[in-house]
């Protein structure tokens, strides 16, 4: 394993985007559209064939190297690093696909933990690249689709398919309006004017696989099993809001907060993509607040650390909305800032965050970029 941080020693390049979603949080998994814009946070995998029956594992930022054995991939699913590598050769697999051995060298710019989909970025760029080492052509759809298998099936994450979409299919500039349901997608410009969008990474690690969220997502089933009794629609983000209102006081309480996020988000969800349309930043921004609000008190995934977040950048003069996104229990947030305004933003929030929890978060600025893309790395 000699050179392996050499990237011109590599025959080629395949990265893929992390995401962040605008709006729509915790309705992929029951039926709903979602707004994900791919990021030019990216994970980069450098490939070479070796000739082996084996994929021999290395990283520009640890010294870890690992060596997955082709053939009992499925048995390093506690492998720290190698568990997300090996599932998507677990997903390859069980596609009839051939599993060629090689080396990979992995560079990865999405924080890890942050809530921007690192896995989803790590699975579908190796995914690509195991697709061109085979002789295949990369149809950005069906990694996806395999990404979703390898992190449901093979890491057990039961998430929606909204990450691995957005990392394999984003394009540069647009916004995503994804139906989870169908996989039907229509590219949204995201021209927010004076303003820009900044996430703010919380820096509190956190694991959905071991979280609460296992538990939402099965609340949400119970709440629909009850809803679909009264209202004939084949997922419950799809139920309508007056028909939600007529039937909520029947639920259980728990699940009554469940269900009326997921209804109301995918409300908000239909009005924001109008917002872009019109180009209306400051409905956006308040869409964004109310989200927040929502995931806060109806779906608890918030946490003291990123209601501190927005809380902080909603105070923000220039900022017209801040919420987390990703699945939450820890990750970022996602704000609408005047673009002359960012370093005071990041400075106002900042003071504001580490007086509430006593460390210091990150911020990025977001560029919406593409999602897969293949080059040469000599």
């Amino acid at each position: 394993m000699k050179d392996f941080l050499q990237k011109d020693t590599y025959a080629f390049a395949v990265s893929a985007a992390g995401r962040v979603n605008l709006i729509g949080e915790h309705i992929d998994y029951n039926g709903g559209l979602v707004l994900p814009c791919a990021l030019s946070l990216k994970n980069t995998v450098y490939v070479r064939p070796n000739g082996t029956d084996k994929i021999n594992l290395a990283w520009t930022d640890i010294s870890d190297k690992i060596t997955i054995d082709i053939a009992r991939a499925d048995s390093y699913k506690d492998v720290k690093y190698a568990n997300y590598y090996a599932a998507c050769v677990c997903a390859f697999k069980e596609k009839g696909l051939p599993v060629l051995g090689c080396d990979v060298l992995s560079d990865c710019t999405v924080p890890f933990g942050s809530g921007l989909s690192s896995s989803a970025a790590i699975e579908v760029s190796f995914l690509a690249a195991l697709t061109l080492l085979a002789g295949q052509k990369i149809d950005n759809k069906e990694v996806a689709l395999m990404a979703w298998r390898a992190e449901t099936a093979f890491v057990g994450m039961n998430c929606g398919v909204m990450d691995q979409f957005a990392s394999a299919c984003g394009k540069k500039g647009k916004a995503m309006l994804l139906n989870c349901a169908t996989l039907s997608c229509e590219y949204v410009p995201a021209d927010f004017g004076d303003y820009v969008l900044v996430i703010a990474n919380s820096n509190k690690p956190h694991s959905l696989v071991v979280s609460k969220y296992n538990q939402r997502r099965a609340e949400c089933e119970a709440a629909f099993d009850f809803v679909k009794r009264f209202v004939d629609v084949p997922a419950l983000a799809l139920v309508p809001t007056d028909a939600f209102e007529a039937l909520a006081h029947l639920l259980d309480p728990v699940l009554e907060k469940r269900a009326r996020h997921v209804v109301y988000e995918m409300a908000r969800v239909k009005e924001a993509v109008q917002c872009l349309k019109r180009g209306d930043v400051k409905r956006l921004g308040e869409l964004l607040r109310a989200s927040h609000a929502s995931l806060r008190d109806l779906y608890e995934v918030t946490g003291a650390e990123l209601d501190a977040l927005a809380d902080a950048a909603n105070a923000f003069p220039a900022c017209l909305g801040s919420r987390m996104t990703g699945g939450g229990f820890g990750g970022s947030t996602v704000s609408v800032v005047k673009r002359e305004s960012v370093e005071e933003f990041k400075t106002f929030v900042s003071e504001r965050y580490q007086k509430a929890v006593g460390y210091a978060p990150d911020f990025y600025v977001a560029e919406i970029s593409d999602g897969i893309t293949v080059f040469d790395p000599t």
